[in-house]
């Protein structure tokens, strides 16, 4: 699963709708697996486009239905693929309303699922998750999983970077459409020069901090928030902590990504 991140007008639905010859770039070419992308190839993928691209007053199964015979599927082949992804995704009682009678977060799965009649070899999504509830959240990143396990390379956009380190492998940060980061997420994490550091104290007393008073970031009562080199040991700090009193939490870890995100496209 690749988490495909920018800031607003960096290039991404532009790059994806290129994907699908949706758009037509100036130079250069798309390829999938070492050759250019032709009609052959988006028979296998599967594109949830960010601006709805249902057809308002067909019934949910049926419109499945129909976008599994676009790709190439038999009607009982793609009903059947259709009915399933319904049950999946919890919308079995709502197979024969219309679309446009669905709840927002609703359209979204049913969007999802067009994307996935065809079992997509490729899956292309813009911002899958925006509109969702918790629920549905948790729905769609589960299913996700469930297609990147079944061998199906999964490629989407989100500006909500907490559910792309949770899910993806990898990302990549375009700024102005140019890569400027890219990697798995947990190298890219690992390679920043900073860490956090975070220590609490249960008597109340803060912990002394032995010259780090430059790296404090804030201090909320007994807690002390630190933003400290990658290199330094912080073990003596610890041990300080311990001497002095009980502690009740000491993290140490490396950015998340949001704060790589903003570095990045800063």
């Amino acid at each position: 699963m690749l988490g495909f991140l920018g800031p607003n007008g960096a290039g991404k639905t532009t790059a994806m709708r290129t994907v699908f010859g949706l758009v037509n770039p100036d130079r250069g070419t798309v390829t999938w697996n070492g050759r250019e992308i032709g009609p052959e190839e988006r028979m296998r993928f599967g594109y949830m486009p960010e601006s709805r691209g249902l057809y308002p007053k067909m019934k949910v199964a049926d419109q499945l239905t129909y976008f599994g015979r676009l790709h190439g599927m038999d009607s009982r082949e793609a009903a059947k693929a259709a009915n399933e992804l319904l049950n999946r995704l919890g919308l079995a009682d709502r197979a024969l309303d219309q679309t446009e009678k669905l709840s927002h977060g609703n359209q979204q799965r049913v969007q999802l699922a067009a994307a996935l009649v065809n079992e997509p070899e490729l899956l292309v999504l813009d911002e899958p998750f925006s509109g969702l509830d918790p629920i549905g959240v948790s729905t769609l990143a589960e299913v996700l999983a469930e297609r990147a396990e079944r061998g199906a390379a999964v490629i989407f956009s989100s500006h909500q970077l907490d559910l792309v380190e949770d899910l993806c492998e990898d990302v990549v940060i375009i700024r102005q459409g140019q890569v400027v980061q890219t990697g798995a997420v947990e190298k890219i994490k690992d390679a920043s020069p900073v860490r956090h550091l975070e220590i609490e104290l249960a008597d109340g007393l803060a912990p002394g901090l032995d010259g780090l008073e430059e790296f404090v970031s804030a201090r909320e009562g007994n807690r002390i928030y630190l933003q400290v080199p990658a290199d330094l040991d912080v073990r003596p700090l610890m041990s300080g902590a311990l001497a002095t009193g009980s502690v009740r939490r000491f993290v140490y870890t490396t950015p998340s990504l949001s704060e790589i995100f903003l570095q990045a496209v800063k």
